[in-house]
């Protein structure tokens, strides 16, 4: 379960972090407006909190791994909500950062 949890915390982080991003661009780079740029800093904000919540104690270790979270979910989020089509080396890439998420996170240590 613990597992689960982590991935499940893992996702949520990267569509409150992604998508705070995304609100920001698109109230600056679009011209949406300041409604727009503030709930991407409150979504921002709850990343921060999100990120907490990992059962791993690790500072260093959650945030390097969520690197490579947010790298696949950047490129999902492009797709999704920009029309972007990653190539097979944006892929291939994603793939890479999630393998070293599973390395940093989830191998196993000594007690």
């Amino acid at each position: 379960m613990g597992i689960v949890r982590s991935v499940v915390l893992f996702v949520l982080a990267a569509v409150a972090e992604i998508g705070g991003a995304w609100l920001v661009w698109q109230g600056v780079r679009e011209h949406k407006g300041l409604l727009w740029m503030g709930a991407g800093v409150v979504a921002l904000g709850i990343y921060g909190f999100v990120a907490t919540l990992q059962p791993d104690a690790n500072f260093g270790r959650i945030l390097a791994a969520y690197g490579g979270v947010f790298v696949a979910g950047s490129l999902l989020w492009g797709v999704l909500l920009d029309g972007f089509r990653p190539d097979r080396w944006d892929i291939i890439g994603a793939l890479i950062c999630l393998v070293g998420v599973a390395v940093i996170m989830y191998a196993p240590r000594p007690a």
